[in-house]
């Protein structure tokens, strides 16, 4: 893990990676329970039976929302600004689900800080590319360039 002391601190990390997260399982009951909270119960997603004999590789694949919504988890693992009174999501400038990931895959995150701006109140905006990587795959699930805004 990466720490700096302040949020302006963060302009010494443009253009570098802050690191590779541990790997995280997203196994079937994760993916339910997003169908859950989410109401999207499309089955390529829930229907493990129908998914073995339909879908390539026998298995249900994770919604590529629930994959985009692991970044946050496995970012806070990677860096840390230790005098931040707050931290608030800004949004997503671009987003691609490029490949899927099987019920049982293991995905981990690597964040790139592509810009670190000065915003009011002495904060700054940061952006970040975010790749989540699948376990055995030439291609990662989610291409994510991310904003967030951190604040003294």
């Amino acid at each position: 893990m990466i720490t700096v002391q302040t949020p302006q601190d963060m302009k010494a990390l443009v253009g570098k990676q802050t690191g590779v997260s541990d790997w995280f399982t997203v196994d079937q009951e994760t993916i339910d329970k997003f169908a859950e909270a989410t109401g999207d119960h499309q089955w390529i997603h829930v229907d493990v039976e129908r998914a073995k004999r339909e879908m390539p590789g026998g298995k249900t694949i994770s919604h590529g929302y629930l994959n985009l919504s692991l970044i946050p988890r496995l970012a806070q693992t990677l860096l840390k600004i230790e005098k931040r009174s707050r931290g608030i999501n800004y949004g997503l400038n671009k987003v691609r689900f490029t490949a899927p990931v099987p019920a049982g895959s293991r995905v981990r995150l690597k964040q790139t800080i592509k810009a670190v701006d000065d915003i009011a109140g002495g904060g700054v905006r940061i952006t970040s590319e975010m790749v989540l990587e699948v376990e055995g795959s030439d291609r990662p699930a989610v291409v994510a360039e991310t904003m967030g805004l951190a604040y003294p």
